[in-house]
């Protein structure tokens, strides 16, 4: 018998003696048994103290996190109940606070008045030129509030906005434009080649040309000028037949998800209203103001950064690109509280020459996604920041999760006083070599161990805004994304794509993307439309992109393996193809010529040992180039390889 077993069964029968004896009037024996109780008990406190301590640490953290999560779920469940759209929150707040500024912008103050106007206007042009409830519009534009206000006002018709990554070009932005079925686009004059360029694949959809920066305007046949239809536009709320609800779709995301061309994921009113959910988490307050330079078109800029300003009425000070010269000046400039960010912007926060508004600001609050556990202490005290929140998620996924405490480097937690099997979110054992899902014997996933890398799902509950998956408007490529019987037979779950791993905290950490994808830049980037690019330049030749890690930079840095036995690859024509072809963060950065590329029992291309080995021309027998200037492969010789590494060589 275990030793610690036979003593606590010892002291609970003295304890349970000294009760019966203290009742019968002989009180001593109580004492003795309260005392031979706690030694009995001792061995097992010796035995689970790291838990219990555990415990005691992150009770105040789960606590907080489940009052706050509970009110936001909460509010939640109450607008599905109450068909609340986006429209409708944005409503409230022009008729609480019209003449409160909702935008800052390049010295320029937007109250909420100022933008229920411009939309109206937008409603009214759209509305005139036959748009109606479920038609999809593409808007390509540079931050601004413009951009907000544009899809508020298609948003009132009940008209979908499909938001376009801007460095799109070519055959991705064609793409994009039809795969949303979008029936016109909104772009602005800088935008006017790109959309020159297409203009024979696109003769179906209308257009509608934004003039920004010219006092003069000039529009091409079949354009139209949306500066003059708007300043002949109604102000007033648009008048519309069909009613807008809480499940309606809002607007598209364009993601690259793990392959192929971008994917069309779906944003309902439901999911926007749930993305300012942080506004919940954090604790943000009526008299902050945000400072938001992220994109418009992603999720973190476009839904959480410009959602708390049309959603709970928090001013967001919005920026057309982010420049790390600027930063900190605008958060000291408009006097910001809260400021996002993104891994790479960190980088370079942290990279430039000190100087005096480095904490002369008054930011108390940064969140993102992003910031890497190598610089996390040192951003903070060189900024003076006294929370870093990072959020770990996905635009179409479900699986979303928070560091709130700003534990250096853990993109989310998850509290440990609640039960496992009530988690929204698990990880679960995945193939080292195939990231396939390792089951039990009982045919169901297996929950990844403390410590151990797993593949990070989401489980599907339809009817539950939180756990919901919208999917893509590919409903075969939302099916790619799902995985059955999880934990019991029957139930589902969203797969993100990512290994993820748990520490004895609840805090999880990010190690890898695995699939098609790899980020880069900010930008997630899709192997499989970037091969395809390299194969149509280089002869048809046969290549694979995967990314690779460079000491010192975020993310992953593009490589190409291409099939060139004879040496005959045009290196200057493959370099100016890739330029005009792609966007800069989607350019492969590292080449690697091969005679074969080896390929699975499926016809896939392995890319897993091609990634292992990297671009270091000591350890390589294939030549090696890199992309010097975003003009030039040139090759990587040792000497250039430990400028790469060392950063000295930049990119």
């Amino acid at each position: 018998m275990d030793i610690k077993l036979l003593l606590l069964a010892v002291g609970v029968t003295i304890a349970m003696f000294g009760a019966v004896a203290a009742r019968f009037g002989f009180p001593g024996f109580n004492k003795i048994a309260q005392v031979a109780l706690a030694l009995a008990l001792l061995p097992m406190v010796c035995r689970f103290h790291r838990k219990l301590y555990i415990i005691c640490k992150i009770l105040p953290r789960d606590c907080k996190f489940l009052y706050r999560a509970v009110r936001a779920e909460l509010e939640i469940k109450g607008q599905g109940r109450n068909n609340v759209t986006v429209i409708k929150e944005f409503k409230k707040l022009v008729n609480r606070y019209p003449n409160k500024p909702c935008f800052y912008f390049e010295d320029h103050v937007w109250t909420f008045s100022d933008i229920d106007k411009y939309s109206n206007q937008i409603a009214d042009v759209f509305q005139k030129g036959g748009h109606a409830k479920g038609d999809a519009v593409a808007l390509m534009m540079q931050n601004r509030p413009e951009y907000i206000a544009i899809w508020i006002g298609l948003a009132k018709l009940g008209v979908v906005t499909a938001l376009i990554n801007t460095n799109l070009r070519v055959q991705s932005l064609v793409h994009c434009l039809r795969v949303g079925e979008v029936k016109s686009i909104i772009y602005t004059e800088d935008f006017s080649s790109a959309i020159d360029d297409i203009k024979d694949s696109i003769q179906e959809v209308a257009k509608y040309k934004v003039y920004l920066n010219s006092e003069t305007t000039h529009t091409e046949d079949g354009t139209h000028d949306l500066n003059k239809l708007l300043s002949e536009a109604s102000t007033k709320d648009p008048v519309i037949k069909e009613k807008i609800n809480y499940k309606d779709k809002l607007l598209y995301i364009y993601t690259s998800g793990t392959t192929g061309l971008p994917k069309v994921a779906i944003f309902p009113h439901s999911r926007y209203l749930l993305m300012v959910m942080p506004f919940n988490l954090l604790g943000i307050r009526s008299g902050d103001i945000l400072y938001n330079p992220n994109p418009l078109y992603h999720t973190a800029g476009g839904m959480i950064g410009a959602g708390v300003a049309i959603i709970k009425g928090i001013p967001v000070v919005l920026r057309t690109k982010f420049s790390v010269s600027a930063y900190w000046t605008d958060c000291i400039k408009y006097n910001c509280t809260c400021a996002q960010y993104i891994g790479e912007m960190c980088r370079y926060l942290l990279n430039a020459p000190p100087k005096s508004e480095d904490n002369a600001h008054r930011v108390r609050l940064m969140f993102g996604n992003g910031m890497k556990p190598q610089i996390w202490d040192e951003f903070v005290k060189r900024f003076n920041v006294s929370l870093i929140a990072e959020f770990y998620g996905s635009s179409e996924g479900n699986a979303n999760i928070a560091n709130l405490s700003g534990q250096p480097g853990a993109v989310g937690f998850v509290p440990l006083i609640v039960p496992r099997m009530f988690h929204p979110v698990a990880i679960i054992r995945v193939n080292s070599e195939t990231y396939e899902p390792v089951r039990g014997p009982n045919g169901l996933c297996i929950r990844a161990e403390q410590n151990e890398p797993g593949m990070f799902v989401g489980l599907i509950k339809e009817g539950n805004a939180l756990r919901e998956f919208s999917g893509y408007l590919d409903k075969e490529a939302s099916k790619k994304k799902i995985i059955e019987d999880v934990f019991v037979k029957g139930d589902k779950a969203f797969l993100t794509g990512d290994i993820l791993v748990e520490d004895e905290y609840g805090y999880i950490y990010f190690k890898d993307r695995v699939g098609d994808t790899y980020r880069w830049k900010g930008e997630n980037v899709a192997t499989a439309e970037v091969e395809g690019v390299i194969s149509n330049i280089a002869g048809k030749r046969d290549a694979t992109v995967y990314g690779v890690q460079v000491p010192g930079m975020e993310g992953r840095a593009g490589m190409a393996a291409i099939v060139d036995p004879d040496s005959l690859l045009d290196f200057k024509a493959l370099a100016e193809g890739l330029e005009k072809a792609l966007p800069a963060y989607a350019r492969p950065i590292f080449l690697r010529i091969v005679k074969e590329l080896e390929m699975t029992g499926t016809f896939k291309l392995k890319k897993i040992h091609l990634q292992k080995e990297g671009f270091d021309p000591s350890k390589i027998q294939d030549k090696v180039y890199f992309l010097s200037g975003n003009k030039e492969y040139v090759e990587i010789t040792p000497e250039l390889y430990q400028e790469i590494i060392s950063g000295s060589r930049k990119f």
